[in-house]
């Protein structure tokens, strides 16, 4: 027994940042980040908090599931950066849904959605939980140098919610991490103990482009050939790839590695930029409100992060 997914939901911010806005603030412009990238526009909070994100993203997914927040035996909120150091994202989420039962964050970057799904899973495994929410959110702008053209035009805000319950519909996922804080870093930001002896750095985000890059390529087709081998099925059976909105060029160097055709992986990073751990969530949520994912799709998601983190599986579609 594990998870079935019941739900979803998305809350993005208003304000659209376009290519075009973007120029006016640094030196590019749409083309070089459109044939780059794939990114056309990003979502950026502004009169939005991370919480009345979060909650309205829940509130979808729990109202899709046709459930209620007193029947969640447990709340997990994968982000970087909550509101908060304490309490943590989950907690208020809680609070603000009128749910009960506990919450905690998890912080695994981009691929946090899959982190959860995996801490998801050990619950149901355990017979400790019948309806678990999962919302992934990021609020990227607030730790983005916006004076850096190189990373301020890849990232946007939002990120997505889902709920899950008693199932057989996971069949296969796996989660990793290689220690390494020097190709993607965002420092804490400024320490206040007058006894600290070490310096404080600015919480930007701080990463090298080509190194990520690479790690990607490779992370991508790897992750999503593990889940499928260990699912027991083959490539062909793969109706449908939900991978990491990071840039285009990465999802179409994973795709051209691996035997599944390219229109079977699902896109919607043109509107979105990289969301980090809502990027999953989103594209899962548009797929199967726009009714690409059909009843009994067999699924592939795929991401990777700063950590460095990556997580894959393989999910039975069953709503």
């Amino acid at each position: 027994m594990s998870f079935s997914i019941l739900g979803t939901g998305k809350a993005v911010p208003e304000y659209v940042l376009t290519n075009d806005e973007l120029s006016t603030m640094v030196e590019t412009n749409d083309e070089w980040i459109r044939t780059r990238t794939g990114i056309e526009e990003r979502r950026i909070c502004k009169g939005e908090t991370i919480t009345e994100l979060c909650v309205n993203a829940a509130n979808e997914a729990l109202e899709d599931a046709g459930i209620t927040a007193d029947q969640l035996d447990l709340i997990i909120c994968s982000t970087m950066r909550g509101e908060n150091l304490t309490p943590s994202q989950g907690c208020m989420i809680q609070k603000e849904i009128g749910a009960t039962c506990p919450a905690f964050d998890v912080n695994a970057a981009c691929s946090g959605f899959i982190y959860a799904l995996d801490i998801a899973d050990g619950y149901f495994v355990r017979k400790k939980a019948k309806h678990i929410l999962i919302v992934s959110m990021d609020n990227l702008s607030n730790i983005t140098n916006w004076k850096d053209r190189s990373t301020c035009v890849l990232f946007g805000d939002g990120g997505a919610a889902a709920v899950l319950g008693e199932g057989d519909d996971l069949l296969s996922i796996n989660i990793t991490a290689n220690g390494n804080d020097v190709v993607l870093c965002i420092p804490h930001g400024e320490n206040s103990s007058p006894f600290y002896e070490h310096e404080s750095k600015p919480a930007l985000l701080h990463m090298m482009g080509n190194d990520v890059y690479k790690f990607a390529v490779t992370a991508m087709p790897n992750g999503i050939r593990t889940a499928v081998e260990d699912a027991g099925l083959q490539l062909s059976d793969i109706d449908l790839v939900i991978p990491h909105q990071a840039n285009i060029r990465i999802i179409n160097t994973a795709a051209a590695k691996l035997d599944i055709p390219r229109e079977k992986f699902f896109c919607n990073i043109n509107h979105y930029g990289n969301t980090s751990s809502g990027s999953v969530p989103i594209a899962l949520h548009e797929a199967s409100r726009s009714g690409v994912l059909k009843k009994g799709d067999i699924l592939a998601l795929c991401a990777f992060g700063g950590g460095l983190t990556t997580g894959s599986c393989v999910i039975r579609w069953s709503k």
